[in-house]
């Protein structure tokens, strides 16, 4: 078994014993990315039952997801999932901690500062998951967009575009969804059940990725 997020430089999950963390990382990030994007594109009509799983599952779980990485030294993964863990715990204590004291404005306009800020890191991110495979890079690419739209979104106070952000990130939720429930049937199976893809790279070797086999 390989890891979903492993690079040819990764040492795969096999060689440390751990099984492959990613399809957890990447089910807790489209679950929580979900549920606020639901709520951003206008579909909920509840309160922000995204919060909670900002700590337990896109927030914890993933981290933990990142820490595993870690352990398979797979540098791609672990940079990403703990990023995208910390972000949402991070998320979670500003809107517990801060936003209640803040008028709207200002929510909006910390909140477009920290899209843009994670937009920064996304871009890179990015580049590098074109030598993963092709879902991974789709997971990478609808998140740069929804970051950018979101951002956009909170600089002009515009819920129309808050609307579009909204929909393009449950759109990136999908991918994400799809890229794990491909990591854990080809894993299981050994072989590619669920289309990956191959990296952009034409040198990589297609062994050393998930699902490429």
């Amino acid at each position: 078994m390989t890891d979903e997020l492993s690079t040819p430089a990764s040492i795969p999950p096999a060689a440390s014993g751990i099984a492959d963390p990613a399809p957890l990382g990447l089910a807790a990030f489209a679950l929580t990315t979900f549920l606020l994007s639901a709520k951003n594109a206008g579909w909920t009509h509840g309160t922000d039952a995204w919060l909670g799983y900002a700590f337990a599952y896109g927030g914890l779980c993933q981290l933990l997801a990142g820490m595993w990485e870690f352990r398979n030294r797979n540098v791609f993964g672990a940079t990403a999932f703990s990023t995208y863990g910390g972000f949402w715990i991070g998320l979670g204590l500003y809107a517990l901690l801060v936003a209640p004291k803040a008028n709207a404005g200002q929510v909006s306009n910390d909140e477009a500062w920290i899209l843009l800020a994670f937009a920064i890191f996304n871009l890179y991110m990015l580049l590098w998951s074109s030598q993963v495979n092709l879902a991974v890079l789709g997971v990478f690419l609808t998140l740069q967009i929804t970051e950018i739209v979101l951002a956009v979104a909170n600089f002009s106070n515009n819920e129309n575009i808050l609307h579009v952000g909204g929909i393009i990130g449950v759109i990136t939720a999908a991918v994400a969804w799809y890229t794990s429930a491909a990591g854990v049937i080809n894993g299981m199976r050994g072989s590619a059940v669920l289309w990956v893809g191959s990296p952009m790279n034409a040198g990589v070797r297609a062994g050393a990725l998930s699902g490429s086999r």
